[in-house]
C-alpha cells in the first residue's frame, strides 16, 4: 500500500491506495494533480526526517506528503 498524506490547518488526511490497482492509481494521480494545482507542495520521504520535493506524480513513492502554501503577514 502507498499513502498520500495531505497536511492542512486541521491536521492531516491520509489516502491509502494499492499501486498495483489501475483504478486506485488513477485516483491517486488525479488527487496529486488537484492538490498541486491548488498550490500544495508535494514531497516524498527519503529517510527519517528527510523529504524530497517532487513536481510530478511518482507511482513508486511509498509515502507522498502534501504541504499547503505558507501564508505570511
Amino acid at each position: 500500500m502507498a499513502t498520500q498524506i495531505v497536511m492542512d490547518l486541521t491536521g492531516d488526511t491520509r489516502h491509502e491506495f494499492d499501486p498495483e490497482n489501475a483504478e486506485a492509481l488513477a485516483r491517486a494521480e488525479q488527487r496529486f494533480r488537484e492538490l498541486t494545482g491548488a498550490g500544495f507542495t508535494a514531497a516524498y520521504r527519503t529517510g527519517p526526517g528527510e523529504v524530497t520535493r517532487i513536481k510530478s506524480f511518482d507511482p513508486t513513492a511509498h509515502e507522498t506528503l502534501f504541504y499547503p502554501r505558507l501564508v505570511g503577514g
